[in-house]
């Protein structure tokens, strides 16, 4: 009888402990009901959920803009020859690296002859010229010559020194020097030198060929200062100042380039767009004129609501963020988002919005996970 009662009380303690097992396991899994969710003491401590509140945060909006690598003009030059002639030789190619004042050509021609025999002529005329003027400047001291005269003297005098200035001067002009053509005789020959130090982008002459003045025989450009130029669309340019951060990436490269905003153009292009001029922040001998770059300009940054990046998800395209309702009740609502800068994105909270609210800024990708759980 005993064993009997006692195999009935055992019925009874097996039975209430299958009846509690269920009772306890709802009260760790989460419940959702619309958009909320609410999760247990333990969820919540597994998640390990971090709250905050919406913070008013600098978020600048970046220019996106396009561009290509150039010089400035006294970095570029343009060689033509300062008086037609054959060109007797030259060395350079394209691609080649030259010194400043190196010779690039030798042109030959009969007129550069002509033009230093005309020199010598007016040289002599003057030295003649300048003793008659002083020998009737002698005579009018002691009143033997008429005035007359001795004007006469000192127009032909300066004429003849206006003369053999102005030959000088073409002579200079053509890299000859007066002083060396009295002392080492007439050339037949020019040198050509180039003003500044770079590399030849161009090269239009050969020996043999004749050259007016107004060709162009080379092109020299120095690449020890490029710069971007960007091109800003007109409806940017108000956001735009003089030392804001560039970070460009050439069309052939991953990495990031500094420059720096240094001249904002005047004029608005026929496609609507303003040149800006910008300094790298650190010069590469590899880089050369014409490549094409993409390109972010940093503006100045205005307060807008933020929050932690990890605070927003997204669903279906649309994005949320979390917000705590009680200890262990949340719900989510639809936000729209802005541009993210250091960690924080801009949002576009909804009408009504307590910015007091707790919000969810770690742990909001497991909730959502949680309630599309809990939905389904």
């Amino acid at each position: 009888m005993n064993n009997i009662i006692s195999l009935s009380l055992l019925s009874v303690v097996a039975l209430a402990v299958s009846c509690s097992k269920p009772e306890q396991a709802k009260e760790t899994e989460s419940q959702s009901k619309g958009n909320s969710l609410h999760l247990s003491d333990e969820q919540l401590q597994t998640i390990g959920l971090q709250l905050g509140k919406i913070e008013t945060r600098k978020i600048s909006n970046p220019i996106r803009v396009n561009g290509m690598l150039d010089v400035p003009p006294q970095n570029m030059v343009t060689i033509a020859a300062p008086m037609g002639g054959f060109v007797k030789h030259t060395e350079l190619l394209q691609g080649m690296y030259i010194k400043q004042g190196q010779v690039v050509a030798i042109l030959e021609h009969q007129d550069y002859i002509q033009l230093q025999q005309e020199y010598l002529d007016s040289k002599t005329q003057l030295e003649f010229q300048e003793l008659e003027y002083k020998r009737q400047q002698e005579l009018a001291g002691e009143n033997v010559n008429a005035a007359k005269v001795l004007q006469q003297a000192q127009s032909n005098y300066f004429s003849a020194k206006a003369k053999e200035e102005g030959l000088r001067a073409r002579l200079k002009m053509i890299g000859l020097s007066a002083e060396a053509i009295q002392k080492d005789g007439i050339k037949s020959i020019i040198n050509i030198t180039t003003p500044i130090a770079g590399y030849v982008t161009e090269v239009n002459v050969n020996r043999g060929k004749f050259v007016n003045s107004a060709d162009v025989m080379f092109k020299i450009v120095d690449t020890e200062h490029l710069h971007a130029e960007a091109q800003v669309f007109e409806k940017d340019l108000m956001k735009l100042r003089i030392g804001q951060t560039m970070k460009l990436v050439l069309a052939n490269e991953k990495d990031e380039r500094i420059a720096t905003v240094y001249l904002i153009g005047k004029e608005i292009s026929a496609e609507r767009t303003v040149r800006v001029h910008c300094h790298l922040e650190k010069e590469d001998p590899l880089l050369i004129p014409g490549m094409y770059f993409t390109a972010t300009i940093e503006t100045d940054g205005s307060p807008v609501p933020a929050l932690p990046e990890a605070a927003v998800v997204s669903f279906d395209g649309v994005s949320y963020v979390f917000i705590q309702k009680t200890k262990n009740e949340f719900s989510w609502i639809e936000v729209e988002t802005g541009i993210s800068q250091s960690g924080f994105t801009h949002v576009v909270l909804p009408e009504g919005f307590d910015r007091n609210t707790a919000v969810v800024t770690q742990g909001a990708y497991a909730l959502l996970s949680l309630l599309k759980n809990s939905e389904e």
